[in-house]
Formats: C-alpha cells, structure tokens, sequence
C-alpha cells in the first residue's frame, strides 16, 4: 500500500470550515468561518493532486508555491509550510482571507475540472499562517545589517507595506506616509471585519514598526508634507496611494440627504464597530443602516461590503440594485451567497433612474433593465425597458459604483508626474519605474481598483527594482 499523503481527492470530498449560522454572524462584525482544525487542514490539504502543471500556482498573482505547502501542511509540517507560504507572499493570513480564490487559485484546480471540486487552498492557507501566528512563527523582519539609503512609501495599503517589508528586511531606512491616522489602507478602513478582522491587520502593522518601518500617520501629501520634499528625504520614492475617489451618480435627486458613498459609510462603520471611535456621523444616524430601509447600487465587492454590513448594524430591510444578472456581476458569487443567507434581496436587471425626496431621500427611482449586445469588453450591455419603471422606499442609498484615481500632479503639484487619460499613473512593467527619476508606482494607483493580492506582487516588484537600483549605485561607488 502507498504511503503517499497525497492524491486523496477521490476518497475525501472538498470540505469548507465551518460556516456560522447566518442569524448568528449577523449579529456582529466577526469573521464568519471558523478555523480548520489540524487534523481537517491535513485532510484537505492531501486532496491536492500535486499535479506536473500547478495551474493555481500559475493563476496566482503572486505565483504561491501551492503544491508545495499542501503537501508539508498534509505531512504534519506546518511550521516548513509557513515558510513556504511567506517566501512568495507578505500577508498570507490576509489573502487567505480577503482573496477571491473562486476566480484564482481554487477555480483553476485540476481536480475543480475532473469533477471532484477544488482544494480549499485559501482557508489552508489561512489556517497555516494563523497557526504559525499562535506558536510565535512570525517574527519581525528585522535586518541583520543596517543600510545608509532610504525610500518613502506614499500610502501605507497592502501594496506600500509589501514593499516596506522587503525593504527593511535588507537594511533599507523606510517611512511610509498615510493620510489615516492608522496604516493598512482599505485593509483596515476598506474591507469589514467579518471578511478580515482589524487585529489580523494591526499585528502586522505592529510587526513592521518592530522591524524599524517609521509610519508618518495623518500626513496628507500635497497639504502636509511637499511631494517634492519627500523625493528630496530619499533615494526612491514609492507611490502607492490606491485610488480613492469615489465614482459619482447623475441622477435627478441624488444630492438629497440619505445618498451617501460606499467608502465613507464602511469607513464609518469600522472605526466605530471594529475599532470603538467617536465618529460622529456613525453616532447621528447619517452613515448607520440601524433601522432603515437601505439600497446599495452596484454589483462589486464592494457593494457585497456594504449590503452585508448594513444587515449587521441592523438594518430593517437590504436591497441590492445591480444593472446585469448574476451570472454577469463583477463581485465574488460567494460573497453574493453568504448576503442571501443573511437576508439581502437582489434586484437584478435594475439602475437608478432618480431619487425621490425634497431634501431626505425616500426612494429610488428603478429602471428595469435587459441585457443587449456585446460592449467592447465583450460583455452584454444593459438596455433599459420602457415603461417598466418603478419606486423602490428607501432612506439609506449607498452608491457602490467603484473608484478613480486622484488628480495626483495637480494635488502634488507635479506635473511632470506621467498619468493616462485614466489618471492612473504610468509605470514600467516589472519594475514599477515612472517617468520620473527614483519614483515608482504600485497597486490601484496604476492598475485601477484591483485585487489586494495584485498590490502586494507590485509592492515586492517595486522593492526588488529598489534594491538592483542601490546596489547598482553601490558598485559604482565602490569603483
């Protein structure tokens, strides 16, 4: 008989950790699966085929050494799979958690296609690191020796702290400068706690400032700090800003009270749920769902967020208005499953035509919609049917409609820093270089809104391009 651990997806189907009963989870802010114990992570871990073409390693942006870690974690060790998993990957607890396996990993599984569904590698990995957390793995990387040059990180998110950490790992003197008055971006202020608890990301941060990161907090560039200052304090600069500026609506109404944007209302909500601020227009009602009728537009992961938070805070009614079906909308399925369950309607095949109310709104004006030709992605664009309007009551509208880019030059006054008709900034690919001399760019500031996991593959890019860059500088010095 074999001893090989492995090849057990014939005898051992795809099992989830435990999920907690809807009407249980949505009572709070806490992450909704529980936590594999060792024994099930080795078992699901020993479906993995270990198959010569690892396509979830190659659909990974950060190409996760998958296999590899499957295997040790299916062996019992669980302290050479952390290893594994963190070589290739700064926050493996946080994608784990936050990453949409779905369309990566797990939906590009080998055995996903023979029909013996996918190996549950995200909560595996979630469950490797969080482990390694609790026996004290996890250490700060400081460096063992100290180097002379600097870099500025602008914005401490997922992309400007992966580039931190490797950075400083190789004795780099790094600051990082965030307008928030706490690091990790939309990982702490974005995304709610039920999808990624705040101190998951905090003992992070904790960890870099272990490492000697300097963060410079509430520091917006362009009104605190010059942005040409901070290319003057440093070798390189590294902009890694995200992209923040809300797409608005036109729609006759949509100034009325009550219409607010998805970004301020979870930002609201996780400094005063996950994190225990005074925030004032949390406290007034302005940016709570408690006993309301909400509406959020849009059929992102973003308004997954809203529509799952506002059920949390006690909503009386949840509705979803999104222009496409199911099958065409841009947000996780598994996201759109678990807000079902927790009681959120979705009314596909709707866009707001207006809002009604005189100075608080009432309701939304609702356009049904069918789907026509193909637009330039390829994708059915929606057609509004005549006549079939109708009034949806609310008196919360949460507009979900995704982010633009900042006008960076002109807030920084920069203007020679390269952007597209976009607005997102021009880097090179690979390594991140701009236009400008020592500046790079990372993450949703040059790709548009994207995946956390795409953040982190730029910031360890831009940092790996630092480093040739200084040591190159080195060479020519010592010559």
């Amino acid at each position: 008989m074999s001893n090989n651990p492995m090849l057990k997806f014939v005898s051992v189907e795809r099992e989830m950790p435990e999920k907690r009963p809807p009407d249980l989870r949505a009572r709070d802010f806490d992450e909704i699966y529980a936590e594999y114990a060792r024994e099930k992570a080795g078992e699901q871990a020993s479906r993995c085929s270990q198959c010569g073409v690892p396509y979830c390693q190659s659909h990974c942006p950060l190409h996760n050494n998958i296999p590899d870690w499957l295997r040790l974690t299916a062996e019992g060790r669980l302290q050479e799979a952390y290893e594994v998993s963190q070589a290739t990957n700064t926050f493996p607890e946080i994608c784990g958690r936050i990453c949409p396996q779905d369309r990566l990993c797990e939906g590009n599984c080998v055995i996903e296609q023979s029909g013996h569904g996918t190996v549950t590698i995200g909560s595996v990995e979630k469950y490797i690191t969080d482990t390694a957390w609790e026996q004290g793995w996890v250490q700060p990387g400081a460096p063992t020796r100290e180097r002379a040059e600097s870099v500025g990180i602008i914005g401490a998110g997922p992309g400007g702290l992966a580039a931190a950490d490797m950075l400083r790992r190789q004795g780099v003197q790094v600051t990082v400068y965030d307008r928030y008055d706490r690091a990790g971006g939309l990982l702490t202020y974005g995304i709610p706690g039920f999808k990624l608890e705040k101190d998951v990301v905090m003992r992070r941060i904790e960890q870099l400032e272990a490492a000697g990161v300097t963060f410079r907090l509430n520091c917006t560039v362009g009104e605190d700090i010059a942005f040409s200052a901070i290319r003057g304090a440093h070798d390189a600069v590294i902009i890694a800003t995200g992209v923040y500026k809300s797409r608005d609506l036109k729609a006759p109404g949509v100034g009325a009270k009550g219409v607010v944007r998805a970004l301020d209302y979870l930002t609201a909500s996780n400094r005063a749920m996950n994190f225990g601020d005074a925030v004032e227009e949390f406290d007034s009602g302005e940016l709570n769902a408690k006993g309301r009728k909400v509406v959020v537009i849009g059929g992102g992961d973003t308004a997954m967020d809203c529509v799952r938070t506002a059920v949390r805070q006690g909503a009386e009614s949840v509705k979803c208005l999104y222009r496409r079906d199911r099958a065409n909308m841009p947000g996780s399925q598994r996201e759109v499953a678990n807000a079902e369950e927790e009681g959120v309607q979705f009314e596909w095949l709707t866009a707001p035509k207006g809002f009604q109310g005189e100075d608080v709104v009432s309701g939304v004006v609702i356009d049904k919609m069918r789907l026509g030709a193909p637009d330039a992605s390829g994708r059915q664009s929606p057609e509004v049917i005549e006549g079939a309007e109708y009034v949806e009551t609310a008196d919360l509208v949460i507009k979900a409609l995704g982010f633009e880019p900042e006008d960076l030059p002109t807030l920084w006054g920069e203007a020679d820093l390269p952007v597209t008709r976009w607005g997102t900034v021009k880097a090179k690919f690979g390594t991140h270089e701009t236009d400008l001399d020592g500046v790079y760019a990372v993450g949703d500031i040059v790709r548009g809104a994207s995946l956390v996991v795409w953040a982190i593959r730029d910031g360890r890019e831009a940092a790996e391009a630092i480093l040739d860059r200084l040591n190159a500088s080195q060479s020519v010095a010592a010559e």
